[in-house]
């Protein structure tokens, strides 16, 4: 089992940036693929980005390609997200997730392949 704690949100205007930190702890951190995902009001939790285990591997929500970067040090415990050229629509509660099974790498998209969660961050863009 992995603890998670989400920090970094805020209120920013359009086109400012954000990085959204996820501190871990438990001993087997490393060995979990990582997600991000946000859920704006009255919308269902969606997929933002996700990296494989090692690091080896991410993969984004297409709306948010080109913009946003996961990154992760596993010496560290945590994973990042460097979100850039924010958009309006980009306002949710971000949540950052392990995956259920160890070593996957699949990186994916379907929460219901993470078991622990992060209370989550306000992220709001303002127009």
């Amino acid at each position: 089992q992995v603890q998670l704690v989400e920090s970094g949100g805020g209120l920013v205007q359009a086109g400012g940036s954000l990085r959204l930190s996820c501190a871990a702890s438990g001993r087997t951190f490393s060995s979990h693929d990582m997600g991000w995902f946000r859920q704006a009001p009255g919308k269902e939790r969606e997929f933002v980005a996700a990296i494989s285990w090692n690091g080896g591997n991410t993969g984004y929500e297409d709306s948010v390609k080109g913009r946003f970067t996961i990154s992760r040090d596993n010496a560290k415990n945590a994973v990042y997200l460097q979100m850039n050229s924010l958009k309006p629509e980009d306002t949710a509660v971000y949540y950052c997730a392990a995956s259920t099974i160890l070593y996957s790498g699949r990186n994916s998209r379907d929460l219901r392949e993470y078991a622990d969660w992060g209370q989550g961050t306000q992220v709001t863009v303002s127009s």
